[in-house]
């Protein structure tokens, strides 16, 4: 544990010193901001009520299209492994879903939804089809002489889906999570920054581009790596506590 956190530490210090040197070698801090801008300009930022309120508002919402995603892909994933007519039937959906580009969902979307509702519609339509095809398979895996044996010993549905089925679907499911919880965020930011609602994240990171505010840029770049960062370790952990029975 010791060693891989020191990796990771010797990892990030030479970021910040290729970071620093490109920064001292440019002198264009409009351009590129040093480390030492940034940090100023974050310090200044986590003591004013804005940056907190603006951190709740884009983490609910995403938070809530992330959650709407992995609910309604297992969801669909589970009538779909019940019938191969409704596999067949959602297949081309969710291929498209995975297909469109994301800007090209948030114009679309812009058309019925206000900007505030945006980054939650987002975030769920590009987690769907990852959790969707994950959880397919995962309701697939468990082996036939196991469904077999529930059938004869006349398992409930309950108890089948708890010792048989549960357990052959969370590993895929947590596979997912590590790609689905990055991608809700990128894609939920990005649906601020177009449709720029009042009080986000994506709002800041619009005015840090039109004020030419390169430091206040990678500030809050670096709030939503650390967002993400938590949110998956948060999610991945809760999988970890169900595959391992504790919840």
């Amino acid at each position: 544990m010791q060693a891989k956190l020191s990796k990771k530490f010797v990892a990030v210090a030479c970021a910040l010193l290729l970071w620093q040197g490109a920064a001292t070698l440019l002198k264009q801090p409009l351009l590129l901001a040093s480390p030492y801008q940034v940090g100023v300009r974050l310090l200044a930022l986590v003591r004013t009520q804005d940056f907190w309120l603006r951190i709740l508002q884009s983490a609910g919402r995403i938070s809530s299209g992330l959650m709407l995603g992995i609910g309604i892909g297992v969801l669909f994933a589970a009538l779909a492994a019940r019938s191969s007519a409704l596999q067949t039937l959602f297949e081309p959906y969710f291929s498209v879903l995975k297909s469109i580009p994301v800007a090209s969902f948030i114009i679309l979307a812009l058309m019925w939804l206000r900007a505030r509702q945006l980054s939650t519609l987002i975030s769920m339509m590009v987690v769907l089809p990852l959790i969707y095809f994950n959880a397919l398979q995962g309701f697939l895996a468990p082996d036939k002489q196991l469904l077999e044996m529930a059938r004869v010993f006349h398992f409930s549905y309950v108890d089948s889906l708890r010792l048989i089925r549960l357990p052959a679907l969370l590993p895929f499911l947590r596979g997912a999570l590590q790609s689905a919880v990055g991608m809700a965020w990128k894609s939920g930011i990005a649906a601020e920054v177009i449709g720029l609602p009042d009080g986000t994240i994506g709002e800041k990171l619009y005015d840090a581009k039109i004020y030419l505010s390169t430091a206040d840029l990678f500030a809050w770049t670096a709030v939503l790596i650390l967002l993400s960062a938590i949110f998956e370790k948060l999610f991945l952990y809760i999988a970890d506590r169900l595959m391992k029975g504790r919840i």
